[in-house]
């Protein structure tokens, strides 16, 4: 699941793997309110509500990171559909990236191997993103092209 993040060397991932399967046993068949409580923080239970919140509200949400993307699995887990409204900005190299999208039934806009954090990834996909929809919005379909309309 986990990986060197920004280049950590073997030691450090070594104990990165233990502590990550240390705290994934402890939460062996827990809820989403458990798994919160178990491997979470305040900041991650609030991040987890935002994402119901604006599921529930209708807005659209850009998930950023591996962190975003946990949260994005309990979310929608809490509110089966939430995932309906959102995107993924980036794919990070981290294993548990690719294994949270495919969860997640998410295809990241861009898939550039960043490391860098900080919604880097996210604010990197939102161009691509506004492109996206001046075609689908602005571009005339080529039938009405071919038609001379």
């Amino acid at each position: 699941m986990t990986g060197r993040g920004t280049g950590v060397d073997a030691d450090t991932l070594a104990h990165k793997e233990a502590v990550i399967g240390q705290a994934l046993a402890r939460c062996v068949g827990a809820d989403p309110i458990g798994l919160l409580a178990g491997l979470g923080s305040a900041d991650l239970a609030a991040a987890v509500g935002f994402m119901i919140g604006a599921a529930q509200a209708r807005t659209p949400i850009l998930l950023d990171g591996v962190i975003a993307l946990a949260e994005a699995l309990v979310a929608e887990r809490l509110a089966p559909g939430a995932v309906a409204w959102m995107a993924a900005g980036h794919r990070s190299p981290e294993p548990a990236a690719t294994i949270a999208l495919t969860a997640l039934g998410l295809e990241p806009v861009l898939d550039l191997g960043l490391r860098l954090g900080e919604g880097t990834g996210a604010v990197l996909a939102v161009p691509v993103l506004r492109a996206a929809i001046a075609a689908l919005r602005d571009i005339a379909p080529l039938a009405d092209v071919l038609a001379g309309r």
